[in-house]
């Protein structure tokens, strides 16, 4: 035991006069957040205004549920520019020049003006990433759309809307291929030290086997199982459905399981940054647009995550 001290001592003091510091392991910080998502069928149910009760209905739902992030698929240009000063106006953002993002998926899909997703954060947000996915054979170039806090580089908000489509391109389903680009985009984040939350419209339900490589082996419930990815979504603990959750389409639908309508849109976070309870929730879909406002519900989330300093 004492030789075994001596050597190292020895080591220990080696090192010290070689210079050579031992690895250090990065600092994290424990922090909850609240991420909130809606597909607005901005063009198909809204064709694009500004001023027929959507605006206020998806801004109120941000505001009233306290959300740090929120993202918004099937937007068009005109109605991201009236969320923006909607937000504005209320005060949501810490900076008023620097909390929103939007990408683009076509250029004109919205009676020739562009048509995409976009993100905004309450805390500042930094540069970008953007990244297209594989061609679905449409005039809609499909994204990933990220952002970093500024204060907080290591903690990311993401947004994608991946097809509906199932057609075989270049020999595997086209759907397939955009999910697993996003998830490799994810996993080089995450590998780099990054905490991701990425919120959006997934058309997969959380059964389907295209999901499995996303959600993690520890989620095995009648509902969901053969899971082999690292991922949590954030309802799917719902009791009232295990390792599936709640609805997030149109109410009425039975498409999905446990005789509700299905589940698309989901928010998921890497296991390994949760650092304390998650918990998800759908809410009913407004009818202050006319009518329904979207053929989607808002879906939100919340959860603590460890993120490095």
């Amino acid at each position: 035991m004492r030789i075994r001290t001596l050597v190292a001592g020895l080591a220990a003091g080696l090192l010290v006069v070689l210079g050579v510091a031992a690895p250090v392991r990065a600092a994290t910080v424990n922090a909850s957040y609240t991420s909130w998502t809606w597909n607005v069928a901005g063009w198909t149910l809204h064709r694009g205004v500004t001023n027929d009760g959507l605006i206020p209905a998806l801004a109120d739902s941000i505001r009233n549920r306290a959300a740090d992030f929120a993202a918004l698929n099937e937007l068009c240009w005109d109605q991201y520019k009236a969320v923006q000063a909607n937000l504005l106006a209320s005060g949501w953002p810490q900076d008023d020049t620097n909390f929103a993002r939007f990408e683009t998926h076509s250029d004109t899909a919205c009676g020739g003006q562009p048509f995409g997703l976009a993100i905004f954060s309450r805390a500042p947000l930094g540069a970008a990433n953007r990244y297209a996915l594989a061609e679905d054979g449409t005039s809609e170039r499909r994204k990933l759309l990220c952002a970093p806090l500024a204060a907080r580089p290591h903690l990311r908000f993401c947004t994608t809307h991946i097809t509906p489509s199932n057609a075989v391109i270049n020999g595997r389903n086209i759907n397939v291929t955009q999910l697993d680009e996003v998830r490799s985009r994810l996993e080089n984040f995450a590998a780099a030290g990054d905490t991701v939350l990425i919120a959006g419209d997934f058309n997969a339900q959380p059964h389907y086997g295209r999901l499995n490589t996303w959600y993690s082996s520890s989620l095995n419930t009648p509902n969901n199982s053969g899971n082999t990815g690292n991922y949590r979504e954030l309802d799917d603990t719902d009791g009232r459905c295990p390792g599936y959750g709640e609805t997030t389409v149109y109410d009425g639908n039975t498409e999905g399981l446990c005789d509700q309508g299905k589940k698309i849109d989901l928010i998921f976070v890497r296991g390994d940054r949760i650092a304390g309870t998650y918990s998800g929730d759908s809410l009913a879909i407004p009818t202050t647009c006319g009518g329904p406002c979207s053929d989607h519900r808002v879906v939100i989330g919340t959860v603590t995550v460890s993120v490095t300093t």
